[in-house]
C-alpha cells in the first residue's frame, strides 16, 4: 500500500483536462510563486489532492491548472473576521495609540474573492476615489473551537495565505462600525496558495508587500503585529464559537492609499498585488462595475 502524505501547499483550481474543480499540491521547488506563474501563463502541473481541504492527502495523479480559485469556496466560509490597527508601524503612521485589545470588524462571506483572473470589483457606491487596498496575512481555521487557550491555538490553524482587505474608505469613515465599507462583494481576495503550518515554521517573520501598478506601496514584516496569531485566535474564541473555515485577516502595515500624498485609490484597470514571503503573490485587476 502506498503511503500518501497530507498537503503542504494547496491550491483550488479548475483543471485543463476536465474543466472541473480540484484541489492540488504545488511543487514549490518548480513553482515557488504559483500566483505569478499563473498570471504569466506558465504551464502549471500539480498533484491532485484527494479529500477535502481539511483532510486531503496528495495522490500521484497530475492535472494542469486552467484557472486558480480561492483556497476555500464561499460555501466553506462561515465568516471573515478581521483585525484593524494590528501593526505597530501602521499605528505609528496613523498617529494612533497601540490598542490594548484587538480592534475587530467583520466581512461577510460574500466578500470572498480569489486570485487572478478574478478581479476586484468596485461597485458604484465606492467609485468615488476612495477604494483602497490593505495587504494582509490570512489565517484559516481548521476546526470549531471556543474559549481556546493561546497555548492550544496552533491546533486550530489549517493554513496561511495572502489577502487584500479592499475598503471603500468614504463609506467606512461615515460610521463607527466598519463592516459596510469593508464588506462589499469581492472585497476579500485570498490566495493563491494555502500553506500548512508544517510548511510555515514562523508566520510572525514574513516579509509582506502591497504592489500597486508595479510600485511597492506597502513593505513591512509580520513581526510588526501587535497581537500575534495565538492571541487573535484565543481572543476571538472567547465565549464565541470560531467555526471551521473561518478566515482571519490579521491586519495591515503602513502605506495604505488613503494616507499617501498624493493619495492612491483603486481605479479601473489597475494591477493590485499582495506578496507574502513563503506564500507568493496574490494578483488582481481592479474592475469598476457598470
Amino acid at each position: 500500500m502506498v503511503e500518501r502524505s497530507r498537503w503542504t501547499h494547496l491550491i483550488r483550481f479548475i483543471a485543463k483536462e476536465d474543466g472541473q474543480v480540484h484541489l492540488g499540491q504545488v511543487d514549490v521547488d518548480t513553482n515557488p510563486d504559483v500566483g505569478l506563474a499563473a498570471f504569466e501563463g506558465k504551464d502549471l502541473a500539480v498533484q491532485v489532492i484527494s479529500g477535502s481541504v481539511y483532510d486531503g492527502v496528495v495522490t500521484s495523479q497530475t492535472l494542469h491548472v486552467a484557472q486558480l480559485l480561492p483556497p476555500l469556496s464561499i460555501e466553506q466560509t462561515p465568516i471573515i473576521r478581521c483585525l484593524g490597527l494590528n501593526y505597530r508601524d501602521h499605528a505609528k503612521e496613523a498617529s494612533m495609540p497601540i490598542p490594548d485589545v484587538p480592534v475587530l470588524f467583520i466581512k461577510p462571506r460574500t466578500a470572498l474573492n480569489g486570485p487572478y483572473p478574478a478581479k476586484i470589483n468596485i461597485p458604484k457606491i465606492a467609485q468615488d476615489d476612495s477604494a483602497d487596498y490593505e495587504a494582509e496575512l490570512a489565517v484559516i481555521i481548521s476546526q470549531d473551537g471556543r474559549d481556546i487557550p493561546e497555548s492550544e491555538a496552533h491546533k486550530y490553524v489549517l493554513g496561511y495565505t495572502a489577502s487584500n482587505d479592499v475598503s471603500a474608505r468614504n463609506q467606512q469613515l461615515k460610521n463607527s462600525q466598519w463592516c459596510f465599507g469593508k464588506g462589499m462583494d469581492g472585497s476579500a481576495p485570498i490566495g493563491p496558495v494555502l500553506v500548512s503550518p508544517e510548511a510555515m515554521p514562523d508566520p510572525h517573520q514574513l516579509n509582506i508587500k502591497a504592489i500597486y501598478n508595479s510600485s511597492v506601496v506597502q513593505d513591512t514584516n509580520t513581526r510588526e503585529m501587535i497581537f500575534n496569531i495565538p492571541q487573535m485566535i484565543s481572543f476571538l474564541s472567547q465565549g464565541t464559537t470560531l467555526e471551521r473555515g473561518s478566515i482571519i485577516l490579521t491586519g495591515t502595515g503602513p502605506g495604505i492609499g488613503m494616507v499617501k500624498n498624493p493619495r492612491i485609490v483603486l481605479r479601473h484597470g489597475d494591477d493590485m498585488r499582495v506578496y507574502i514571503e513563503g506564500i507568493g503573490t496574490l494578483i488582481n485587476e481592479v474592475y469598476h462595475e457598470q
